[in-house]
């Protein structure tokens, strides 16, 4: 029997797969098992594409929940600060840098599969545009649905940052990732990041995807270097909900950012806060982001919270 006979069915067919990619010269996914967890069958990172000398975070949450418009002002903050920013929106939207540069962005794998994916002939200039502040806007982009890994995408998408020494002179790189982390290969960023940062609201459809986004990054943590840093409560005028949950589970809040006009006039403009007229809530909303910069910059207690099961968590945030 081959050593590929050995292997279980599923594992099998993603084998033959990769080969017959490298068969027709198109760069194939790793195709690596039980890294993280018997059965994985996920997307890993190549050890030597790890991002070394900037501080990574990734900030997840449920979709639709404010994690671009976060990452974006996030970045500008940092910016403003005189950090050197890089961005990697990954989301096949590629929306995620559109405030720091006034419109969407090609994505990574559209720019690969143009050059029949030689990435050898791409320069800097073809896939990294500049934003404000001096923001490096990168939209890795994704697969059609249903037919590829995100994963992939992401360690694709370091790969030719660290062939083109693009991150050689960053200080801070922030991964703004789709918001279902269901898939274990839009958890590839949390291969790479130092800490995690979860976007919630005050209500319990996003709390409880916050917790399941908990789980994955404490699965992550048990081979990665990342750990949770906190939650920011964004969209919202209290905090009371978050707060039971953080107290339920060893969590901790870092920033709160009320449901301020400003961040949707901004979204209109196609700018971030930093860039808008200094009125009352825009100062009020870029002083918060300051605030969390200076929070991550200067290294969050890495947290490890004891996620709740599904039952628990009607039982804590449910109403009768």
């Amino acid at each position: 029997m081959s050593p590929l006979d050995k292997q279980p069915p599923s594992h099998r067919a993603a084998l033959r797969e990769a080969a017959a990619l490298e068969a027709r010269g198109v760069p194939a996914p790793p195709v690596l098992r039980g890294q993280d967890g018997e059965g994985s069958v996920q997307v890993h990172q190549d050890p030597a594409m790890k991002i070394e000398g900037a501080q990574v975070v990734a900030v997840y949450g449920k979709g639709g929940i404010g994690k671009s418009t976060t990452s974006s002002n996030l970045s500008a903050a940092f910016a403003s600060q005189g950090k050197r920013v890089l961005q990697i929106g990954c989301d096949p939207k590629h929306d995620s840098t559109f405030t720091l540069t006034g419109r969407l962005q090609p994505t990574v794998i559209d720019i690969l599969k143009d050059v029949d994916f030689h990435a050898e002939e791409l320069r800097p200039e073809d896939f990294v545009t500049e934003g404000w502040g001096g923001v490096q806007c990168i939209e890795a982009g994704g697969p059609p649905a249903g037919t590829g890994c995100g994963g992939y995408v992401v360690g694709q998408t370091v790969k030719l940052l660290k062939q083109h020494h693009m991150l050689d002179d960053t200080d801070v790189v922030i991964f703004d990732v789709l918001g279902d982390v269901v898939c274990g290969g839009f958890a590839a960023p949390l291969q790479h990041a130092d800490r995690a940062v979860i976007v919630t609201a005050n209500d319990f459809d996003s709390i409880y995807a916050m917790n399941r986004i908990i789980a994955a990054v404490q699965a992550k943590s048990a081979n990665y270097k990342v750990r949770l840093a906190g939650c920011i409560a964004n969209r919202s005028r209290d905090t009371d909900e978050v707060d039971r949950f953080c107290d339920e589970v060893g969590f901790r809040r870092i920033a709160h950012m009320p449901d301020y006009d400003a961040i949707r006039r901004s979204r209109l403009k196609k700018k971030t806060l930093f860039e808008m007229p200094e009125e009352e809530d825009i100062l009020a909303a870029r002083a918060e982001y300051l605030r969390l910069a200076d929070t991550l910059w200067a290294g969050t207690e890495p947290l490890a919270p004891e996620p709740l099961p599904d039952r628990d968590i009607f039982e804590l945030l449910g109403f009768d």
